[in-house]
């Protein structure tokens, strides 16, 4: 064996094997990686779905889809470790598995039934109705209630928190969205978003040659150009909507 080649019992954490895994497309490794991890891959899913989740049920099905996913699209220094990263992506597919599964039942149990009684297929109808619309804003609380929290540690590793973004949030609309516009350059370009992460500070130099404002602009709303990205940039689709226009 050569020595950049390093077997999977060297590889000390998950990271090491996740990384691995993308390099060499290591097929062996990726199925040990997924086996090793089923009970963590359980846990959560049955977290999400608020029962417990067996090896025999569809979610743990998506669950399990989501953890090889989260292999393929795991970034070194992406500011998480692979575990918080991974229980992101099963949670967001388990999610989306049961709001697809709420429509469509919706859709059957809403057919009309010609052999009851008019009244009592109205009264039906409102019922099943209001129970998926329940059930759909509860899972959506959950995932807005998740992200932040997952938010709050990525805001960690950058030194910030929300008391001092409080203090360092600008303070007129104009100001406010301009930052915003600057945070979402920044996430959008590979470069930029890549010094963001591993040096943990504003590319400011390269900003100023795309938007139209001053270096002093930048610098006075430095954290809350750099919280505003992270949010683009964690693909926390919840917590977008608090920051687009």
């Amino acid at each position: 064996m050569g020595k950049n080649k390093l077997s999977s019992n060297k590889l000390t954490s998950i990271e090491d094997k996740v990384l691995t895994i993308q390099a060499r497309d290591d097929e062996k490794l990726r199925n040990e990686l997924i086996g090793d991890y089923q009970p963590f891959i359980k846990k959560v899913t049955s977290k999400v779905c608020s029962q417990y989740i067996d090896r025999t049920m569809d979610e743990f099905s998506v669950g399990l889809f989501a953890f090889n996913e989260a292999i393929d699209q795991y970034q070194e220094g992406q500011g998480s470790r692979f575990l918080s990263f991974a229980d992101m992506v099963i949670r967001r597919r388990v999610i989306d598995y049961i709001r697809k599964e709420v429509r469509q039942n919706r859709l059957i149990f809403l057919q009309p039934d010609e052999e009851d009684e008019e009244g009592r297929l109205e009264e039906s109808y409102a019922e099943q109705k209001a129970a998926m619309d329940h059930f759909e804003d509860q899972i959506q609380v959950e995932n807005r209630v998740y992200e932040i929290e997952e938010y709050q540690k990525l805001l960690k590793t950058f030194g910030l928190n929300f008391k001092v973004l409080s203090k360092h949030c600008p303070k007129h609309v104009d100001a406010r969205e301009n930052a915003k516009e600057i945070a979402r350059l920044l996430a959008e370009n590979e470069e930029l978003a890549a010094f963001l992460k591993e040096k943990k500070q504003l590319p400011i130099k390269d900003l100023l040659n795309m938007v139209s404002c001053s270096r002093k602009t930048i610098e006075r709303n430095r954290k809350y150009i750099i919280a505003v990205s992270l949010i683009y940039l964690g693909d926390f689709q919840a917590l977008k909507s608090y920051i687009q226009p």
